[in-house]
Formats: structure tokens, sequence, C-alpha cells
């Protein structure tokens, strides 16, 4: 019996093609780590890194060859100079990895619920899995060299209680409920990936070669700079400890590792994850001035990103992805 090709959807296409481009910069990235890495451990995850990126540029080629579909150009050789001198401490490739492995296990589990065809759940079930690994591996890194900041501790209930008064969706006036756990989690976690951001683009700041991409980067350390003294007013509001800054993990190198096309790329893909990290915080934050303080802040990145995607539309740097027909151009 002939057996049925099936098509792959809209969903499928996208999630394969952003698929290919970001681990095509990775592989660039990783590759760039390990020439001038020194700390064994940490080389060992980096090329864990390293080898998953290239699996997983190899699967969507070979399907995408299948379907003859186009292969994006994504990044290539030409995109990073291994040779170039180190622009982060071992250290901070290490918390490179544990963000990024953060931000692909939301994709990912994103992604998946939207794939159809066996071969990409497949593939895709496969990528959350060994991502997994690798966050784990990374976090027990962390935590075994004592670089990890767990988030703060608050004590544990003695009894149900359950919620009375308005107060606790309350917030411009009058007294304050404490922060919920919940809360607590979203402020430390974007005061971490706030900071991550803000070393990256200063070591970024630094080697980019066009004068408008550097403007735009010092202008995202500002506003990340901004967003944790926001965040992390209202941890020590609740006598909270906030976690603390990696800039010292920059080396003073001004030649480029990286073309400007793949810095901006990058900074475009942590720019919307911090998005996406502002709207689940928002979703899970009921004390209105906390709300409202993310939905000031929520608008402010979307700017930023918005103002990024121009500037990679200006360069020619932003490949199209799959799209629908336009039905009107064609009659």
């Amino acid at each position: 019996m002939e057996k049925h090709h099936i098509r792959l959807t809209s969903s499928e296409l996208g999630g394969l093609w952003a698929n290919y481009i970001s681990d095509s910069m990775f592989s660039c990235i990783y590759k760039y780590y390990l020439v001038h890495v020194e700390d064994r451990a940490i080389k060992t995850v980096l090329e864990h890194a390293l080898d998953l990126a290239n699996q997983h540029i190899q699967v969507v080629s070979s399907i995408f060859e299948e379907e003859e579909h186009a292969v994006p150009l994504g990044f290539t050789n030409a995109d990073v100079n291994v040779q170039a001198p180190k622009l982060f401490s071992d250290e901070f490739c290490l918390f490179y990895t544990k963000h990024m492995t953060k931000g692909a296990l939301a994709i990912y589990s994103t992604l998946l619920p939207h794939t159809f065809r066996n071969d990409i759940r497949e593939h895709f079930m496969s990528c959350i899995s060994s991502t997994m690994e690798l966050f784990n591996e990374t976090t027990n890194l962390l935590l075994s060299k004592g670089l990890e900041v767990r988030s703060p501790y608050i004590p544990y209930l003695q009894k149900v209680d359950m919620v009375e008064k308005q107060r606790f969706l309350a917030g411009w006036f009058g007294e304050q409920r404490p922060l919920t756990a919940a809360e607590i989690t979203h402020f430390y976690s974007n005061i971490q990936t706030n900071f991550f951001g803000k070393a990256l683009l200063t070591g970024f700041s630094q080697v980019v070669e066009l004068e408008e991409i550097r403007e735009y980067l010092n202008r995202g350390k500002h506003i990340a700079q901004k967003h944790i003294d926001v965040f992390s007013n209202h941890l020590k509001q609740d006598d909270l400890p906030a976690p603390t800054t990696w800039d010292g993990d920059v080396y003073t190198t001004t030649d480029s590792p990286f073309s400007d096309k793949l810095i901006m790329y990058q900074v475009s893909m942590i720019a919307s994850s911090g998005i996406g990290n502002y709207g689940m915080a928002l979703s899970a934050s009921p004390r209105r001035d906390i709300g409202t303080e993310y939905s000031r802040l929520l608008a402010e990145s979307g700017l930023y990103a918005e103002d990024g995607a121009n500037l990679l539309i200006k360069h020619e740097w932003m490949e199209r992805p799959p799209h629908a027909v336009n039905r009107d151009k064609l009659t």
C-alpha cells in the first residue's frame, strides 16, 4: 500500500525554520567559546551545547531538503572569527548556556503542541529532552562552583489560608500585602535575565563595528539597568535579597568575534525572550501596581525590540520566514 505523504503545516515550517536559524547562531558562538575556554568542566558543557546545535541543524536541513523547501542561510563561518581575543570569562559562558537553555525550553514547549507529523513531534520532543539534560548539567556545575544564585527563601506555610480581602489585589494606595512566591520568582528571574542581558550587551558594544548598532546596544544596557532597579526595589521592600551582577566577566578587547548581523540577531532573541518573560510575570501578579509596572516595562521592551528589527531589515540581515501567499498580489 502506497504511503501518503503529509505536507508540513505552517506551524511546523515556522518552528523548524526558527530552530535552524537560532542553532546556526549557537553553533558559531560555541565554536568561538571553545577556542578560548580554559576550565575543563565548563569546556565539557560547551562541547555538549555545540554538539546539540549541530545535531539540530542537520536534522532540520534533512527535513527541508526532503520536502524540497529552501534551507535557511542562517549563520555561517563568515559570521564568526574564532581567533578573536577572549571577550567573556569561562564562567560567563556557563551563565550564557544556562540562560539559552531556559529560553530554548520555553520555545520548544510552545512549538510541540502545534506539531502534527510524527517525525516533527519526535524532533521537538528530542530537542526538549536533550536541552533539559544540558540545562541540568549546566545548573549542577554552577551550583558545584558556588556561582548559582538561588531565589530568596520564604517561610513555609503552617496552615491553609483563604484570601478574604480585596487588599490581595490592591497595590497603589494603602497597605500593600507581601509578595507571593510566584511574584518573587518572576522578579528574581527577570533581574537575573536583565543582568545577563546587560553584560552581554556590554561585551557586544565594545566590539561591534557600526556606530548605530553600538548606540542601540548602549540603549539596551540602560533599559536593562532601569528594569533591574525596578524589580530589585520590589524585593527590597519585602526585605528580600536581589541577585548580583556579572559585569566583571566581560573582558576589555575591542576586536569582534562575531559579525554585526549575528550580534543583532542575538540581541533580538533575548529582547523577544524578555517580552515573553514579562508577559508570564504579568499573568502571575495579582497586585494591581505590579501588573501596571509590568505593562509599562513591556511597552518599553516592545519598542526596543521593534527598533532592533528595523535595524536588521535596514541592513538586509533579516531572512524572510515561511509565510502565506499574497493572493491579492497574485490576482
